[in-house]
C-alpha cells in the first residue's frame, strides 16, 4: 500500500491516533496534510516537523475547525497549493476525550449533546462536503470516517457520543451512494476500546483488562492496530469497497 504522489488529508492530527495515521501515510510516501484545531497547533506543527523529517512524504499542518466551512475552505486550497489536489480524506477528528466523566442519558445537557453532534456528525459531513469536489475533479478519491463499536454495543454513559458515531456509519453509506459514480469511495472504521491516554481518563484500568479480556485476541488494543485498515481503505487496494463499515477491536464484536 504505497501512496506516493497521492495527497491525503488527516483530521484530529494531533492526538495520539491521528499522529499514527499521519506517521504511517508519509512513511508510506504520501503528501500529507495534517489538521486539528489551533489549540493543538504547536503539537501539530511539531508532528508534522519529527514525520517529514523522518523520510517518505511531506506533511504540513493546518489549524482548523472541522465545523468551520471557512477552516476547510482553507484546508483545501492548501492542499491544492502545496500539493495540487486532494486523494484521500480521514475524517479522524471526534470529540471523546473532552466528555469527561460517563454520565446517564437523562443527566446530559442539551448543550452536552449538540457539542458531540456538531463535531462528530456535522463536522464529518463538513469534511466530506469539502473535499468532494476537488476529488471529482481529480477523477476519484477515498473518503475514510471514524465510527466506533459503541455504535453496536450500546455502551451506558455515553448517549450522545454513541448516537454520534451511528449517525457517521449512516453517513458513510449515504455518501457511498452518492458518491460513487465520481469514483469516490466512502467507507468507515469502527474501532473498539483503544488503550490511550484518551480512554484512560474516561476509563478504570480494570475497564480496559475487561475490554481486553473479552476479545478474541485478548489482549489491549493500541492506537498502531487502526493503521493498516485506514491505510488498506484509503489505497488502490481497498478501491472496490465502499459503503462499508469495517470493524478493528480484536475480535470483540462480531458484524
Amino acid at each position: 500500500m504505497q501512496f506516493d504522489g497521492k495527497t491525503v488529508v488527516v483530521t484530529g492530527a494531533a492526538g495520539g491516533i491521528g499522529g499514527n495515521y499521519v506517521r504511517a501515510f508519509a512513511a508510506a510516501g504520501a503528501n500529507v496534510v495534517a489538521a486539528d484545531v489551533p489549540a493543538a497547533a504547536e503539537a501539530g506543527v511539531a508532528l508534522a516537523e519529527k514525520a517529514t523529517a523522518a523520510g517518505g512524504g511531506p506533511v504540513v499542518f493546518v489549524a482548523g475547525d472541522v465545523t468551520s466551512d471557512a477552516d476547510w475552505a482553507v484546508l483545501v486550497a492548501r492542499a491544492r497549493d502545496e500539493f495540487g489536489g486532494i486523494d484521500a480524506l480521514v475524517n479522524n477528528a471526534a470529540i471523546y476525550q473532552g466528555l469527561t466523566a460517563k454520565r446517564p442519558l437523562t443527566d446530559l445537557s442539551t448543550d452536552d449533546w449538540d457539542t458531540v453532534l456538531r463535531v462528530n456528525v456535522r463536522g464529518t459531513w463538513q469534511g466530506i462536503r469539502a473535499v468532494a469536489p476537488v476529488m471529482r475533479a481529480g477523477g476519484g478519491g477515498r473518503i475514510v470516517t471514524i465510527s466506533s463499536t459503541t455504535a453496536r454495543t450500546g455502551v451506558p454513559g455515553f448517549a450522545h457520543y454513541v448516537a454520534s458515531k451511528a449517525a457517521v456509519e449512516g453517513l458513510t453509506r449515504v455518501a457511498a451512494r452518492e458518491l460513487g459514480a465520481d469514483g469516490i469511495t466512502v467507507n468507515a472504521v469502527a474501532p473498539g476500546l483503544v488503550s490511550d491516554e484518551a480512554s484512560r481518563a474516561l476509563n478504570s484500568d480494570a475497564y480496559l483488562a475487561a475490554a481486553a479480556g473479552g476479545r478474541a485476541l485478548g489482549r489491549e488494543m493500541l492506537p498502531d492496530d487502526l493503521v493498516g485498515a485506514v491505510l488498506f481503505l484509503t489505497s488502490d487496494a481497498g478501491g472496490f469497497v465502499t459503503g462499508q463499515t469495517l470493524v478493528v477491536d480484536g475480535g470483540g464484536v462480531f458484524t
